[in-house]
Formats: C-alpha cells, sequence, structure tokens
C-alpha cells in the first residue's frame, strides 16, 4: 500500500516535472521566405533544413520549442526583447553580428558556387572572363563577379531569384551561374533533368551559419552546442544534410 507521505511526495515530484518541461521550452524565431532553409508550406508550418536542425538538436538535448515565423527585418531585436529565445534563419555568422547576440558552432558552409552545364569546361572562377554570367542582383555573388568582369560589364545578367537566374542557365541565356551554394544545391536536387554541376573556387570566402541566442544566455547556448555535436556525432546531421541537397555532407569547424 502507497502511504500518504509516498503519494505526496510523488505528486510533490510529477509538479516539479512540469515546471521543469515548462521552462525547458524555448521559442524559436526563423524566417519564412528562404527555402530550403526556412520556409512555410501549405499549413503555415515552417519547414526546411534549419527547422529540421534546430528540431533534431532539441530532440537530442531533451528540450522543446516553438516555432514563430519571424520576419528578418528585426530578428534581433526580438531575441533582445525576449520574444524568441533561439533564433535560427540562414544567419551568417560576423563579427559585427557578434556583438548583437552569441551564436552557436557553425551548423552549415555558407559560400558562393559556379553553377554550369554538365558539358562546361569552366572550371573557376578566373574562367568566367569571358562568359555570360547569371547572378541575382545585389546578392554576394553579384559582388564576386562584379569584381572579375567589372561591375558595368554587359555580360552579367542580373535576376530577381536563384530560380529564374538558372531557368536562364538551362536555355542557355547565360553560360554560367554564381549563388548561394546551399539554394543552388537545393535546385539541382529539385530538378536533376537540368544536369547542372557545382565548380568550387578557393576565392569564394568561406562563412558559417550559426544559431543566435541572446547575449550571455551562456546556459542555452551550451546546451544548443551540446545538441549539435550529438547529432553530428550520430549522423542525425548528415542525414538531415542528404534530405534537403546532395550526400556531399560537409565536415563543419571542430564542435
Amino acid at each position: 500500500m502507497i502511504s500518504k507521505w509516498m503519494k505526496i511526495g510523488c505528486l510533490a515530484l510529477a509538479m516539479a516535472g512540469s515546471a521543469q518541461a515548462a521552462a525547458e521550452t524555448y521559442v524559436v524565431g526563423a524566417g519564412g521566405t528562404y527555402r530550403p532553409f526556412e520556409f512555410e508550406n501549405n499549413q503555415k508550418q515552417l519547414e526546411g533544413f534549419d527547422i529540421d536542425v534546430i528540431k533534431a538538436i532539441a530532440k537530442a538535448e531533451n528540450f522543446d520549442i516553438k516555432l514563430v515565423n519571424t520576419p528578418w527585418e528585426g530578428i534581433f531585436a526580438t531575441l533582445n526583447s525576449g520574444d524568441r529565445d533561439i533564433i535560427i534563419s540562414g544567419i551568417t555568422i560576423t563579427d559585427k553580428r557578434k556583438q548583437m547576440v552569441d551564436f552557436s558552432a557553425p551548423y552549415f558552409p555558407a559560400e558562393q558556387s559556379i553553377v554550369v552545364p554538365q558539358s562546361s569546361k569552366v572550371d573557376s572562377l578566373a574562367a568566367l572572363k569571358n562568359e555570360k554570367v547569371g547572378v541575382v542582383n545585389s546578392s554576394t555573388g553579384d559582388i564576386v563577379v562584379s569584381d572579375v568582369l567589372g561591375k558595368n560589364s554587359t555580360a552579367i545578367k542580373r535576376f530577381d531569384n536563384t530560380p529564374l537566374m538558372l531557368q536562364e542557365l538551362f536555355e542557355d541565356g547565360v553560360s554560367a551561374a554564381v549563388g548561394d551554394v546551399g539554394v543552388v544545391k537545393y535546385y539541382i536536387k529539385q530538378h536533376p533533368e537540368k544536369q547542372f554541376k557545382l565548380v568550387p573556387d578557393a576565392k569564394f570566402e568561406r562563412q558559417y551559419f550559426g544559431i543566435a541566442v541572446a547575449k550571455g544566455n551562456t546556459e542555452l547556448l551550451n546546451k544548443i552546442n551540446a545538441g549539435l555535436k550529438k547529432i553530428v556525432a550520430d549522423g542525425t546531421y548528415g542525414k538531415i544534410y542528404q534530405t534537403w541537397f546532395d550526400n556531399d555532407v560537409p565536415t563543419l569547424p571542430a564542435q
């Protein structure tokens, strides 16, 4: 028979457990317009590579998350105001941003890449000098190609987004394109019939995406880093990457 005091003790433990669970539910802000990293599906729910990563980290560290679609403009301010505990939205780690927020270890290599048809002989950034090249207007790719061909070069064709740029490449309107490697890899995975390939170049600056928390929130940051380390080690990260991109899973900096 369970005594009165054992019942009270069990009830107290249950209540403590419930309070702990509530304390470990974090509000995650992510944009809904950066496919394939985070975007809204037909049910207005967030999905994407970033979403899968933060869900896996939460599972690995036994905390819950509440996803909230958060416009890019002002997303960092939501951490300082306390409206969000975590933001993950294809955020490139920079020294300037480090002054505003604390970043996790890198979870995605963010760089530019050249895209060409499988039959193309273009093998470097320098080889684009005699080619018509597509870029997304005002993007990092635009800046890089402008440095090679000249900002006002008529050989540069600028587009509003990556799908338009790559459709033009498919239709031979340009002979190469330069864009964000993650967005481009996703497009290639979705359109294998177009038979594109990527051409890397050492001159492209290697940057990384990071998960951000409010400045000084070391406890939460440690949980995120621990979870990221676990999902990389057990292969979960690799499976997520392959789902959205390709089998060339990157080696991340030491976790």
